[in-house]
């Protein structure tokens, strides 16, 4: 059942683009139902997770937490008195869900990943017990995603990037929370962090942020290769700042089976002028996705209208 305990209605804006405010959306279709796992957290909340879901792109409902950083042992070891739950992902095997996620700060400790397993979305999800990836040594482990190769059934991990701008890749064991090996690949041009991988006729995309994520220069790029980790052909921009609607970024991309309806759901600062340093409450978007005749992904313009319903076949 997709109705959880601790669930809250949230009213999605019908008159303005952006559906949530938060950062970093990682975004699935569960059963006919879109759910969006952002960065939607500050101090007041405390460092805790949470879900949204709905059926039209419009109306959300919360879930959660699904989970509370203060109540896993490991990520008080670092002896900071503050750490941030940042970039969420899920991918779903059989009837269990594998949460990763990113534990801040930077600096002056190392980040690092975690994974927690729930047996719905809508958690409550469990901690795996010990950290996934720890930074260091100019890498910093941050904005996990996840993939499962169609084509193969192995299952990467892609993290990395900010001021250590560097792309690392795992490939997962089966339990979905060790690491069988890392993958050597190449970092690709303009990236600095929050990497998306997906398939398409038998094409992989590489997407991701490029810039500062409180600047203008914050951007979506992506490359495209014959396998998922490589190599790399870089293809040029998919979103950048427009006049007033600035530093898109922080991305996942949204496939309705059965059709060629593609979304991309990112975060961007609304209403700003100037290059940055912005403040304030990032909010989540959802724009359509064209493609070439060449399979390339046309650049997105952003959007004045509230996302269309999903196309469901």
């Amino acid at each position: 059942m997709l109705a959880m305990a601790a669930m809250v209605a949230w009213v999605g804006g019908h008159a303005s683009p952006p559906v949530l405010p938060g950062a970093d959306p990682h975004a699935v279709l569960v059963d006919g139902v879109v759910w969006i796992f952002p960065t939607w957290s500050d101090r007041p909340r405390g460092p805790k997770f949470f879900g949204f879901s709905s059926t039209n792109l419009t109306d959300w409902k919360r879930h959660g937490p699904l989970l509370d950083l203060s109540e896993i042992p490991w990520v008080a070891e670092d002896k900071q008195p503050w750490h941030g739950p940042w970039a969420p992902c899920v991918l779903r095997r059989g009837s269990r869900w594998y949460f990763y996620y990113s534990v801040g700060p930077q600096n002056p400790t190392p980040s690092r990943l975690g994974v927690a397993v729930a047996d719905q979305p809508g958690g409550p999800y469990k901690d795996s017990g010990r950290p996934l990836l720890t930074g260091g040594n100019g890498f910093e482990a941050i904005d996990p995603m996840v993939f499962e190769d169609p084509k193969t059934g192995v299952t990467y991990l892609y993290a990395g990037g900010s001021a250590g701008a560097k792309l690392r890749v795992f490939e997962l064991a089966s339990d979905l929370i060790s690491f069988a090996r890392e993958v050597p690949v190449e970092t690709p041009p303009k990236f600095t962090e929050a990497a998306f991988m997906h398939e398409r006729e038998g094409r992989y995309y590489l997407s991701y942020s490029h810039g500062g994520w409180q600047h203008a220069s914050y951007s979506v790029h992506y490359a495209t290769a014959p396998t998922p980790t490589g190599p790399w052909t870089y293809e040029g921009p998919i979103l950048t700042s427009d006049a007033t609607r600035k530093g898109p970024g922080h991305h996942s991309f949204l496939h309705f089976p059965g059709t060629d309806d593609w979304r991309i759901v990112y975060h961007r600062w609304e209403n700003q002028t100037g290059n940055g340093p912005y403040k304030g409450s990032r909010q989540i978007c959802i724009d359509r996705i064209e493609h070439g005749a060449d399979g390339r992904i046309l650049p997105v313009r952003m959007s004045d209208q509230p996302p269309a319903p999903p196309t469901l076949p």
